[in-house]
């Protein structure tokens, strides 16, 4: 029994809690709450339930006038929580005057009701809830289901983000400085301290650091029992050995629970009691990569969804246009792999996985050229890991046509997602001397892999490899016979050659190619082939035939709903529309491009959607440098991590844009901006070039802003200016003097010839 400032010695040592800020908060509120009868905090095994709990009790405990701690799962429990309470309810109470707490308020912390201390628990509680005195603080894996019970669930520590940089570079990509103050990474570096103090997070183990934490989900137990494998293993090899078993992890306190001393009997433990159907379906899904859909794995009409869900051994991990994504935890997943493999199913459990996926990809393929495509293509993109290990299980058991077929399958996904090199390496892989298994590929689906692999070719930035693969695909062709097919090879070539610097070898096998589709009725084909074919004839220099085909181009994508090569086509013609000096309509077939790639997704050509938006930016709105710099900086940022190319006039213009945004701004400005810009998502990127300003019409007097030399500073004054700001206002703002700012205002008013602020707003109402 305790007095109040007397706390239990079962409370144990007093223990740091790290990114548990908020939720340490919420607990203390509601244990002060005179109408609480009954907090359970809940989480899956190893999370820090427990922790939290008790290092909440030792915070407030002094606050009531008397506090214990049970062990539910402990053999004595029903007598010492009888013993504790009394037949009646708490014994002995505290008065205030002798022990300063509330008057009898008792607070009991339950610790651990699991399993079978479960049931017994529940009773308890239950017995307890009518008298007012009594304030139960309890920890389950699942809610108890006891009448006025308030949850506070608590989920893993945040993990780090994927992490910006060319592709195979993730440590070096990975920034110290932020991964400290990533929860998980935090917990990591201190509990690696205490085991070698010499451990330092640096820039050349910031990316195993933020793998492993990544890798165990953020759950507590286990990132500190990996630290401690520091001592063995340096952090670099630590996640090739944490890789698809987690479960090698063990060296818990020795006073510590069985079930925290390793992952294994962690895990073990988090699955015990489980029933019949809920073992087999986690079982099932333990060969799932962590992201999976409820539709993808076929689990719409599972009972056993919820009780692995209650349990915390089924988590939710993101969701997709509505639907939620799914994991199997770890380290339940490593344990419930090995336990398949010992029983002898993992093969079945395997192929299952591969045909759900194979069937997946082949029932997309009808909507991907049109309707639905924003949603497949968001669909696909989000299972792209499962439909990676999918091929490698038809890979593996020898099925080479049937990994073709899927890889065909995910030409367009792989290409709006950025997969490129990937992409590349599975089709020569696939079009190998004998494909998978030593079996000889039939020649049409060879001729499809190579020129599918010419179209990944070209998006790399190697027009001359992408010729000769087409080519290639064009004599594979020749003998089985498929002019659809053939035609559509020919489109891709043509596009190639343009690429190449051949618009006389473009146009000649485009203009066969389009006459082609269009006589076969393949109206995609025949679009992306007319777009094509505008393109050549603009580097020619027919802008009006060039005009005449993109238009009939657009209507036809349009019409089949085809939003990707809709956006592929509209920038062609921003372009036309920029040689003919008609930048507002440049714009406007640049914003619906950007919109369209949002919708589906698209990473690979949005870099360069991205600069040439920069570029008009940069002539219709120059007060809009920050914004054109940021946007320069994702467009680099996602360019390195596709490996995606842009044509040379672009790139070209794109780095002068960056020398001439250098110069004008401010060198801290220019520096804020690009950092903004390189943490941008493809998404992030899209939504900031939609919110600038569209291009507006010159004012009719005086010369257009940028032609009279303002200052950035004088830009950001006559921007405040415009709003209505004070003198004093702006100098807040911008952290300036208010002298300073008057002079500022001076100049503005002289350079834009206006006589009062108003004018000043008048004008700055016309450029931005």
């Amino acid at each position: 029994m305790s007095a109040m400032g007397t706390l239990p010695a079962s409370l144990g040592p007093v223990t740091e809690l790290v990114g548990r800020e908020l939720e340490a908060a919420m607990l203390r509120e509601r244990l002060r709450d005179p109408l609480v009868r009954l907090v359970t905090v809940t989480g899956r095994a190893g999370v820090g339930k427990s922790r939290l709990a008790m290092e909440v009790v030792r915070e407030i405990g002094g606050e009531f006038g008397r506090v214990e701690v049970l062990d539910a799962g402990a053999p004595d429990t029903p007598s010492a929580l009888t013993a504790v309470l009394g037949p009646t309810g708490p014994a002995e109470p505290c008065s205030p005057s002798a022990q300063g707490g509330e008057t009898g308020r008792f607070l009991l912390l339950l610790d651990g009701c699991d399993h079978e201390a479960r049931a017994g628990a529940a009773a308890a509680l239950e017995a307890l809830s009518g008298d007012p005195r009594v304030v139960v603080l309890a920890t389950a894996v699942e809610p108890l289901g006891v009448y006025g019970e308030l949850l506070l669930p608590l989920a893993p520590l945040p993990v780090p983000g994927p992490l910006r940089g060319p592709a195979g570079g993730a440590a070096a990509a990975a920034d110290p400085q932020e991964l400290r103050d990533v929860a998980s990474v935090e917990l990591f570096v201190r509990r690696a301290r205490a085991a070698d103090p010499a451990f330092a997070l640096t820039l050349e183990n910031a990316g195993a650091v933020a793998e492993i934490c990544t890798l165990l989900d953020g759950l507590p137990l286990a990132v500190e029992l990996a630290a401690r494998r520091l001592r063995l293993l340096p952090p670099h090899l630590l996640p090739v050995r944490l890789r698809d078993r987690t479960t090698v992890l063990s060296g818990g306190p020795a006073n510590a629970p069985e079930r925290h001393r390793s992952l294994a009997a962690l895990a073990e433990w988090s699955c015990r009691g489980l029933d019949a159907p809920a073992r087999a379906l986690l079982a099932r899904l333990a060969v799932y990569e962590p992201g999976f859909g409820l539709s993808a794995a076929g689990l719409s009409a599972e009972p056993a969804v919820d009780t692995l869900m209650d349990r915390g051994l089924l988590v939710v991990v993101g969701e997709e246009q509505g639907e939620l994504r799914l994991a199997v935890s770890e380290p339940v997943r490593s344990h419930a792999r090995e336990a398949l493999a010992q029983a002898g199913g993992e093969d079945a459990a395997r192929d299952a996985h591969a045909e759900r996926y194979r069937t997946l990809v082949g029932s997309a393929q009808a909507g991907l050229g049109g309707t639905g495509q924003d949603h497949l293509l968001r669909e696909l993109a989000a299972e792209g890991a499962n439909v990676t290990v999918a091929l490698r299980r038809l890979r593996e058991r020898g099925d080479g046509e049937a990994a073709a077929a899927l890889v065909l399958g995910c030409r367009l996904p792989w290409l709006a997602q950025g997969r490129l090199r990937e992409g590349l390496q599975w089709c020569d892989e696939s079009d190998g001397a004998g494909g998978a298994g030593g079996a000889v590929l039939p020649e049409a689906v060879r001729a499809r892999l190579a020129d599918m692999s010419g179209v990944f070719a070209l998006a790399l930035g190697d027009p001359q490899e992408a010729v000769r693969r087409h080519r290639r695909a064009l004599a594979l062709g020749k003998g089985v016979g498929d002019r659809r097919q053939n035609a559509l090879v020919s489109a891709h070539l043509g596009a190639a050659l343009l690429e190449a610097g051949d618009p006389p070898g473009a146009r000649a096998v485009l203009v066969t190619a389009l006459s082609a589709l269009e006589s076969m009725g393949v109206t995609g084909g025949a679009a992306g082939a007319a777009a094509s074919l505008a393109g050549v004839l603009r580097a020619e220099g027919d802008r009006r035939r060039a005009q005449e085909l993109l238009d009939r181009a657009v209507e036809a994508l349009r019409r089949t709903r085809d939003g990707r090569g809709l956006a592929g086509a509209l920038r062609t013609e921003a372009a036309l529309a920029l040689d003919g000096d008609e930048p507002a309509r440049a714009d406007r077939a640049l914003r619906e491009s950007l919109r369209l790639y949002g919708d589906v997704g698209e990473r690979t050509e949005l870099p360069g959607l991205l600069e040439e938006f920069s570029l008009l930016l940069m002539r219709t709105a120059p007060a809009q440098r920050p914004r054109t710099v940021r946007l320069l900086a994702a467009a680099d940022t996602l360019r390195a991590e596709t490996g995606a190319a842009v044509a040379d006039e672009w790139r070209s213009a794109a780095e002068r844009a960056r020398t001439d945004l250098g110069a004008r701004l401010d060198w801290t400005d220019f520096a804020v901006a690009w950092a903004e810009g390189v943490r941008m998502t493809a998404a992030q990127a899209v939504a900031e070039a939609l919110a600038a300003p569209a291009p507006a019409r010159r004012p009719t007097s005086g010369p257009a802003p940028e032609d009279q030399s303002l200052t950035p500073r004088q830009v950001q004054v006559a921007l405040l200016v415009s709003e209505g700001m004070t003198n004093r206002q702006i100098a807040a703002r911008l952290d300036i003097s208010e002298w300073t700012v008057v002079n500022h205002v001076r100049q503005v008013m002289r350079r834009l010839g206006c006589s009062s602020r108003v004018q000043v707003a008048g004008a700055v109402g016309r450029w931005t």
